[in-house]
């Protein structure tokens, strides 16, 4: 929804009042902004949206692109239509192509919040809303790809790429492929490399830290409390860089984006006892999906690349 579609009246309607329970003023900052072009509405989204498939499909070809933008597609649209319904002013997704040094070809995408949430209620849907969404389009990527894995031998040798497995996919190929012999390992092909993404992804953005989904989640259910819970949030972030430097990157990003979550218009607005529930079932999720190493490799490694430490 544009911001163009709020009321232009100088008081606030009763559908106003029933959207944005406990607004203080009128009219809000973004219900009186120009209608933007098509351009800034939709149109760098479709070409960053193109952009980014081009360099999925650059990165694992035609699979790698249905099953990864589906995913990230579902997960994002998730938040979006949640926005919509409760009239929150948010942009269509934004994809981030990356072509150099990124497995997937991409960094994710992102949609922009541009008005408060109207309650705590609210912040919890559109928080929930994308993890949820990306997950339940990850289940039957996840499932195809099991047609393409395969048991290989472990070569340090041969160069080729070592990902950390989370809960789930470690339970599918149990279920597909029986025990892993010692010395072996899971080939996965683009369909599974898609679903270990997109399972990557949604772990991370559960992390209930600063404007994560999992931050908008903690301060709907905890208020100004979730501050504390973002803070030792950061500081495991900080700890996992131990077991694997892929987390520097991850740390560093949080700590520029902040910890701290903004409040609601309606800040004492509770829950609700159903919206735990979901929570614990977000919570499920976050631990099936969650990878401690996500590339594994040790700070060994690390050192001789940058040429600290001489090859072994």
């Amino acid at each position: 929804m544009t911001s163009s579609s709020f009321p232009p009246s100088s008081a606030p309607t009763q559908e106003w009042l029933r959207a944005f329970p406990g607004t203080s003023y009128w009219p809000p900052p973004w219900a009186t902004e120009p209608k933007p072009s098509a351009w800034k509405a939709w149109g760098r989204n479709v070409l960053l949206f193109v952009l980014t498939a081009a360099s999925v499909y650059l990165s694992g070809g035609p699979l790698l692109v249905m099953g990864l933008m589906s995913i990230l597609f579902a997960h994002e649209m998730g938040h979006y239509l949640a926005c919509r319904y409760y009239r929150v002013d948010a942009t269509l997704p934004f994809f981030i192509p990356f072509p150099l040094f990124s497995l997937v070809g991409t960094l994710g995408a992102f949609i922009r919040i541009k008005s408060p949430f109207p309650s705590r209620k609210a912040l919890f849907d559109i928080g929930i809303a994308g993890p949820l969404a990306g997950f339940a389009v990850c289940l039957p990527v996840l499932a195809l790809s099991v047609r393409e894995m395969t048991i290989g031998r472990v070569d340090p040798s041969s160069g080729g790429l070592y990902l950390g497995d989370p809960l789930l996919l470690k339970l599918v190929t149990w279920l597909a492929l029986g025990s892993i012999p010692d010395g072996s390992t899971v080939v996965i092909g683009a369909l599974g490399l898609a679903s270990w993404f997109g399972l990557f992804m949604t772990a991370l953005n559960l992390m209930p830290i600063g404007q994560l989904d999992g931050g908008h989640v903690v301060y709907a259910l905890l208020g100004r409390r979730a501050e504390i819970v973002s803070r030792v949030g950061w500081w495991v972030c900080v700890c996992l860089i131990y077991f694997s430097p892929s987390w520097i990157l991850w740390a560093i990003l949080i700590r520029v984006l902040g910890r701290q979550h903004p409040s609601t218009l309606n800040d004492y607005e509770p829950v609700g006892r159903a919206r735990v529930l979901v929570a614990l079932l977000g919570l499920v999720i976050f631990i099936v999906s969650f990878v401690p190493s996500p590339i594994v490799g040790s700070w060994e490694q690390v050192l001789e690349l940058f040429g600290v430490l001489p090859p072994s």
